[in-house]
C-alpha cells in the first residue's frame, strides 16, 4: 500500500558513502588539522577583540577546477604571509551554489559540470581539495547550504557563511548552532537585517534536530549553541549597505538583540552591484571607516580568482578559460594583491594602536 502513496516523483535512490567512508578515503593530516584550528582560533580571537587584526575571506565565487584552485591557494598563501601583521586571510572555498531558478549547483553536486550529478564523486573530491588547501597552510571558508554536507568536510573548515537566501531557514539556524566554526549570517536579498540578526540569535541557543551521524545513520543532533555568530552586510534591494549609516543601523540592530556588535562587509554581491571592478572601491570605503574609528567591522569578503570576470560553462569543457569563474564575476589576481597590500598599509598604524590599547 505504501508504494502507492510515497516517492511518486522520485526516480531512484543511489548509494552515497557515509561521512566515515569519505573521511577514510581522504583522512585528516596533522598539518591540515593545525591549519584549521589555528584559523578558527584567530577568527574567534578577532571576534572576541583579543586580536586587533581584520580578517579577509577571499577567493573564487565557486570552485570548479581544483588545479586552478590550488594554484590560487598557493599564491594567496604567499600574499597572506606578507600581510599577516594586519590581516588574517581565509580562502573562500565554496562548493555549493544556491540557484534562483536553475543553473550549475556547484562542484559537489555536479563535479563533471555536465548534469550527471555524481555527488559521491564531488563530495570526495571536494574534501580532497579542502585538505590540499589546508596543507598549503590556508584556513578555508565555505557556505553551509546542504544540511548533510558539514558532516563530510566540516572538520576542514574555519569559517562558515549562511547565505542571504537561507538566513531565515530554521534548518540552517539549527545547523549553525552546532558548527565548530564562527558563522556569518548574511542580510536578506531585499537588504533587510531582521532575518540575519534573528539567525545569529537563534544559532547562539541549543537545538535538537534530525540529521546524519558520521556512520550515515539518521540521528537526533543536539547542539550547545554557537557563540561566534555575526552579521554579514552584502547589500540588497538594489542598493549597497556598507556605508556609515547602514553600518550604524546594523550596529543598533545587533545591540537591540543583545548580540555582540560584530560585522563583516561583503565587497561583492549587491554592495558592488555585482560589478567586480567596484569591489576595490567598497574595500577602500570600509577601510576609511575603520581608520576613522569604527570598531564593529571586523572582516570583509572579496570574490577573487586568477582571471577577472566570469564565463558561461561551455558544452566542450576544454574551452573553459583557466582561472576564470563560472558563477559570479571576480576581480583578478593583480587586483587582489593590490587590495590586500593597500589594506595592509592603510591599517598598519590602526592595528598597532589597537594592540597597544589592549
Amino acid at each position: 500500500m505504501t508504494a502507492r502513496t510515497e516517492n511518486l516523483n522520485v526516480v531512484g535512490f543511489d548509494h552515497m558513502p557515509s561521512p566515515t567512508e569519505i573521511k577514510a578515503r581522504v583522512p585528516m593530516t596533522p598539518r591540515a588539522a593545525e591549519t584549521v584550528l589555528a584559523g578558527r582560533r584567530a577568527l574567534m580571537d578577532i571576534l572576541d577583540r583579543k586580536d586587533p587584526r581584520l580578517f579577509v575571506i577571499v577567493g573564487p565565487c565557486s570552485i570548479h577546477d581544483p588545479v586552478a584552485g590550488i594554484d590560487y591557494a598557493r599564491r594567496l598563501k604567499g600574499l597572506a604571509e606578507e600581510v599577516k601583521e594586519t590581516i588574517q586571510v581565509v580562502m573562500r572555498v565554496y562548493f555549493e551554489k544556491p540557484r534562483t531558478s536553475t543553473g550549475w549547483k556547484g562542484f559537489i553536486n555536479d563535479p563533471r559540470m555536465d548534469d550527471s550529478f555524481h555527488i559521491e564523486e564531488g563530495m570526495e573530491r571536494g574534501r580532497r581539495f579542502l585538505l590540499d588547501v589546508a596543507e598549503v597552510g590556508l584556513p578555508a571558508a565555505t557556505e553551509a547550504l546542504d544540511p548533510i554536507a558539514p558532516q563530510y568536510y566540516g572538520d576542514l573548515i574555519s569559517w562558515t557563511a549562511i547565505g542571504a537566501r537561507t538566513a531565515e531557514s530554521q534548518t540552517h539556524r539549527e545547523i549553525a548552532s552546532g558548527l565548530s566554526t564562527p558563522v556569518g549570517f548574511k542580510n536578506g536579498t531585499d537588504g533587510s537585517l531582521e532575518a540575519a540578526v534573528n539567525g545569529v540569535l537563534s544559532a547562539s541557543r541549543p537545538h535538537s534536530f534530525l540529521g546524519l551521524s558520521e556512520s550515515g545513520a539518521s540521528a537526533i543532533i543536539r547542539t550547545r549553541g554557537n557563540s561566534y555568530g555575526h552579521l554579514v552586510l552584502r547589500g540588497g534591494a538594489g542598493r549597497p549597505n556598507y556605508d556609515t549609516v547602514s553600518v550604524s543601523l546594523a550596529e543598533q540592530a545587533l545591540s537591540k538583540a543583545k548580540l555582540p556588535v560584530n560585522i563583516v562587509v561583503d565587497c561583492s554581491h549587491a554592495n558592488s552591484w555585482k560589478k567586480p571592478e567596484l569591489q576595490p572601491l567598497v574595500m577602500r570605503d570600509v577601510m576609511h571607516q575603520i581608520r576613522e574609528g569604527n570598531r564593529s567591522i571586523l572582516g570583509v569578503m572579496i570574490e577573487s580568482f586568477l582571471e577577472a570576470g566570469n564565463q558561461p560553462i561551455p558544452s566542450d569543457l576544454s574551452k573553459l578559460r583557466y582561472g576564470c569563474s563560472v558563477t559570479d564575476a571576480c576581480v583578478d589576481w593583480a587586483t587582489t594583491e593590490e587590495m590586500l597590500r593597500s589594506t595592509h598599509n592603510v591599517l598598519r598604524d590602526v592595528i598597532k594602536a589597537r594592540g597597544k590599547a589592549a
